[in-house]
């Protein structure tokens, strides 16, 4: 970072700061720019400017690069004016801004912390140096929390452990003044992938090595590929994969994961590795993928081609009968539903955090996941209506609903957000008539996760008569005990409820459901906030050891319901649009949720000729949910991006599109370009548009909104409708998130206070800026400035 000139230092118009100067100058109207300052200095003998020598400074704005300003302090600098001078100049000028180049602020950080890539047992060493007008005070953090005694400029770990990794930043405070370093990224690898024989692969002059080295692999098509490699340096090393020679495209991260795998994918795999200027390369694995034949799964069996069926329902009853010393999934699904924009009813905050983790934790066990926020009643019936067509024998299926909820009589209902007040038994979902259906499929597991109040609900006197079978392999996982409820964690930010904050600790144990919700439970009850108000309830009829961890057998992802499920999960591929100044912008799609689209633009070749140059999109469908106010942002959090936000590319505008399921036709919008050259006034600039259409994105392919489904009301719901079912007028749901500082909740699913004792510790200065925690998914890390979570407090129902 460049220094700030002395008052006795010569004017030298290369300084950073002297060039921000030049640009305040040339900009400002006549009464305070760079004319009148020569006018000013012309008063003065020992630096006189005469009107022909302002004459040729204001030439200067003909020329492309060129500025008056400059050519005004290159002659002040000729005739031995120094800063102090010009200080004393702009104070005539009376141009703030101007004066304000030249000022040294109160404090300014002069060292970044650099990311690191390291070895397990070595030691870390962050550092960040910053100046201040009065003594300067550090404070490190690891993500949102505080590292213990990392009160220095120095941050040390000695003998750094894979826990270790992940992103910091330091806090530096002077006075009243404060700011945070830039993030630094520190990727510990795993020393039981380091070469036990020493013999490391290196460039020709040693200073890179591939500490972890791909393994070749075997397996069948359809299977998920994951290849990883690994070197220690600083800068992080950039990573390059290529297959048969010939690079991937977008492989460029050190773990390489390829779902659904097709013979095309075979091949011979390295990856190529960059850090500081100096280049090597993994040893060369083979991977093999088979068409049809089965890999042994855990020791338990291995079959050739000759032995199964062609895909379809037949071989998946072979393959079932064919595994008896290992239970296996012929597939795993999962529909997560998170409702918390209720138009009549109070607003959630947990469910939205929830279902995002969740979601990561399920799709490392394989599972295919289908997330989505904020369903009215038909757009939930609709949305189970497709998770029932993922079903079929031996399929593990599992439900996840967070929002409001009641019990009546055994019969759990799951409230939508266009719910009525007080709603009924018709204007909901009925969980255990989705259990019925879900038994017609013969399913190998049913796992309930209901995270919703269990109270009887006194406006709904109908009795419900769902005729189950007798089946096992049924698992019910209650937030609460029956007639009580659920609760949440009250926060300015947005956190997991209190169910979501130890169940997703304990999915990944390789452990019998059951058992692993009987951890859960355990865990629960030591939490002080909620022990004797909110307990985990256990049903089952789980006769084998089944586990979420169990494998899936190959070839599910030929079958027509994973075609299905991958149908609703495609992300518009990234484009380029051209406008007709020559100027390019790039968009870039993300799936936030199935049903949440982020959309970045990023500006890629510039004409010469334009000064400005400014790229958005605009014009969307009206069906969804899209905050004007909240477009084209620079900061994905301040478009309610608060979970994907480190996991998108920096120097970006970022837009948040919600309710894809809304969307009745191709997804159409305008990108626009406003553009503007140096000929032409301040307040001019020119437009371009061009319209932009990606067709149906994820989860908007599987027309949720179509009235045939909609009105299938008997595939949730024994009951018909209610007169006031038909009959609603619904407050307009709200296009944003939920408000960082909401109320109390209603009694479907509280808060609470949690005592002084247990509050998680935050800074409170930086809290008012939200979090925003990066991951290893961004290829370019620059400055990424955040502040943490506040203090958790839970309020009382």
């Amino acid at each position: 970072m460049a220094a700030f000139p002395e008052r006795s230092a010569k004017l030298n118009p290369l300084n950073e700061e002297l060039r921000k100067l030049c640009d305040v100058l040339d900009r400002s109207p006549a009464e305070n720019g760079w004319r009148r300052l020569g006018q000013i200095v012309a008063e003065d003998r020992r630096f006189r400017v005469s009107p022909d020598e302002l004459e040729t400074c204001s030439l200067k704005v003909l020329q492309t690069d060129g500025s008056p300003s400059r050519m005004l302090l290159m002659l002040l600098a000729e005739r031995g004016c120094t800063c102090g001078h010009l200080m004393d100049f702009l104070h005539a000028l009376a141009n703030a801004e101007a004066l304000h180049c030249l000022k040294a602020p109160a404090l300014q950080i002069t060292s970044q912390p650099q990311s690191v890539s390291l070895l397990c047992g070595h030691n870390l060493r962050l550092s960040c140096r910053a100046a201040g007008q009065s003594p300067v005070l550090y404070q490190w953090f690891k993500s949102k929390e505080e590292v213990p005694n990392g009160s220095s400029a120095d941050m040390t770990i000695s003998g750094v452990h894979v826990k270790d990794g992940g992103f910091y930043i330091c806090r530096v405070s002077c006075g009243e003044s404060f700011q945070f370093s830039q993030w630094a990224q520190v990727d510990v690898l795993d020393a039981v992938y380091y070469n036990k024989l020493g013999q490391n692969c290196q460039s020709s002059d040693g200073h890179v090595e591939a500490a972890v080295q791909p393994r070749p692999q075997r397996l069948l098509a359809g299977a998920t590929l994951h290849l990883e490699c690994g070197a220690a340096g600083s800068p992080i090393p950039r990573y390059q994969w290529h297959r048969d020679g010939a690079p991937l495209p977008g492989a460029t991260r050190r773990k390489l994961t390829i779902p659904n795998a097709k013979q095309d994918h075979q091949g011979r795999y390295r990856c190529k590795i960059v850090s500081g200027g100096k280049r090597t390369w993994t040893n060369e694995v083979e991977v093999v993928i088979a068409q049809s034949a089965l890999v042994q799964i855990s020791g338990a069996m291995e079959c050739s081609e000759d032995d199964i069926f062609a895909i379809g329902a037949g071989s998946a009853d072979f393959l079932l009968n064919s595994v008896p010393e290992q239970l296996c999934a012929t597939d795993k699904v999962a529909l997560l539903i998170g409702n918390l924009s209720y138009q009549n009813h109070p607003r959630l905050k947990a469910p939205m955090v929830d279902v995002y983790d969740l979601t990561n934790v399920l799709r490392q066990l394989d599972f295919k996941v289908v997330s989505l926020l904020d369903l009215t009643e038909s757009e939930m019936r609709s949305a189970v209506h497709e998770f029932l067509q993922l079903l079929h024998k031996g399929v593990y299926g599992l439900l996840y609903y967070a929002g409001h909820g009641y019990e009546n009589y055994g019969n759990s209902f799951m409230v939508p957000v266009d719910a009525p007040n007080p709603y009924r038994s018709a204007d909901c979902l009925c969980v255990q008539s989705i259990l019925r259906l879900m038994q017609e499929k013969e399913t190998g597991l049913n796992v309930f996760l209901l995270d919703m109040c269990r109270k009887r609900n006194f406006h709904d006197d109908s009795t419900h008569n769902v005729v189950l079978r007798v089946t096992a392999n049924i698992v019910f996982g209650y937030a609460t005990c029956q007639d009580a409820e659920a609760f949440e964690l009250s926060s300015s930010d947005f956190t997991n409820g209190v169910f979501v904050k130890f169940l997703k600790k304990r999915l990944l144990d390789d452990e019998k459901i059951t058992v692993v919700l009987d951890r859960v439970a355990e865990d629960m009850g030591q939490f002080d906030a909620t022990r004797g108000r909110q307990a985990l309830e256990i049903r089952s009829s789980l006769s084998e050891r089944r586990a979420l961890t169990d494998p899936v057998l190959p070839g599910a992802a030929d079958l027509p319901h994973s075609q299905q499920w991958a149908k609703a999960h495609e992300l518009p591929d990234g484009m380029y649009v051209d406008f007709e100044c020559g100027a390019q912008i790039k968009l870039g799609f993300a799936a936030e949720f199935s049903n949440v689209l982020v959309v970045y633009t990023h500006i890629v070749r510039k004409p010469s000729e334009l000064s400005l140059c400014e790229a958005h999109v605009t014009d969307f469908p009206q069906e969804l949910d899209v905050d004007p106010k909240a477009m084209n942002r620079t900061d994905p959090e301040d478009t309610g991006v608060y979970l994907l936000s480190s996991n998108l590319p920096q120097h970006c505008l970022y837009t948040r599109l919600c309710s894809l399921q809304k969307l009745k036709d191709d997804l159409a919008f305008t990108a626009c370009l406003r553009g503007a050259s140096p000929a032409m006034d301040a307040d001019d600039s020119v437009c371009w548009t061009e319209s932009v259409n990606i067709g149906k994105p994820l989860i908007a392919r599987l027309d949720l909104h179509r009235a045939t489904r909609q009105n299938s009301c008997l595939l949730t719901c024994p009951m018909p409708h209610s007169p006031t079912a038909h009959n609603r007028h619904p407050n307009p749901r709200p296009d944003h998130p939920p408000d960082r500082e909401s109320g109390r909740l209603a009694p479907q699913h509280h808060c609470l206070d949690l005592p002084q004792g247990v509050r998680m510790a935050a800074d409170a200065a930086a809290a008012a800026h939200g979090s925003s925690i990066p991951i290893e998914a961004s290829d370019d890390m620059d400055e990424l400035q955040t502040a943490f979570i506040e203090s958790l407090q839970l309020q009382q129902p």
